[in-house]
């Protein structure tokens, strides 16, 4: 099974061209005020305007109203919502009800504790990203860069088909392919040459180290 890439926090037309070459699966926009990633509505709406078909869009929100959730999905094209505040497992239902998309709900990761809020939320969400739990001191509950244990979630699985964030790098991709066998992965810090600035050099290695990862035979898992 190929290894399907997610670069999120794309912020212009050159990144979402670059994604789209580079041979990813998902570009995610940003809707968060304190990112240095985040967009406008009206910034994501000409941005998703411009990915080409077979590119999937997605919103990542954090704790979101729906008036805020109305406007990007009456404004934006997108395929996907990822939530990745705080929201209730409720609340995961009821945005995914309300409109009709595909929802991903991420979950921070950073001890076996943590696990079973995947089982919760993987009963209600379409997808799970399974990323670093936050630093505490942290504004930003993702992008951090920061990577976790992942011997945690090394042969695990959940309801519904799960996607590895968290200082996934060009370098150790394939390490954590290896170590999680995750078949879907999600990077933004990762690939940037300063907050907020993405690197096509860095995107086209990624991905590309990605897909020579999915193309090594599995390892037996623990």
């Amino acid at each position: 099974m190929d290894i399907q890439v997610k670069i999120c926090g794309l912020r212009t037309p050159e990144d979402v061209a670059v994604v789209a070459e580079a041979g990813a699966r998902y570009a995610g926009f940003v809707f968060f005020p304190k990112s240095p990633r985040a967009v406008t509505v009206t910034q994501a709406r000409a941005l998703a305007l411009s990915a080409p078909v077979g590119l999937a869009k997605v919103a990542l929100v954090v704790n979101a109203d729906d008036a805020l959730l109305d406007e990007i999905c009456a404004e934006v094209p997108v395929d996907m919502l990822q939530l990745h505040g705080t929201e209730s497992v409720e609340r995961v239902a009821q945005i995914r009800a309300r409109y009709g998309l595909p929802v991903m709900k991420a979950v921070g990761v950073a001890s076996e504790g943590d696990l079973p809020a995947l089982e919760a939320y993987g009963k209600v969400a379409d997808q799970l990203l399974v990323d670093a739990k936050a630093p505490k001191d942290s504004v930003l509950p993702g992008g951090n860069g920061l990577a976790f244990d992942w011997r945690l979630v090394a042969g695990r699985r959940w309801p519904v088909p799960w996607m590895l964030a968290g200082g996934l790098t060009p370098e150790n991709v394939a390490e954590a392919v290896r170590r999680t066998g995750a078949r879907q992965l999600d990077v933004s810090s990762g690939v940037e040459s300063g907050p907020g600035e993405k690197s096509p050099e860095l995107i086209r290695a990624f991905v590309r180290a990605a897909h020579s990862a999915g193309a090594e035979p599995a390892v037996p898992r623990l």
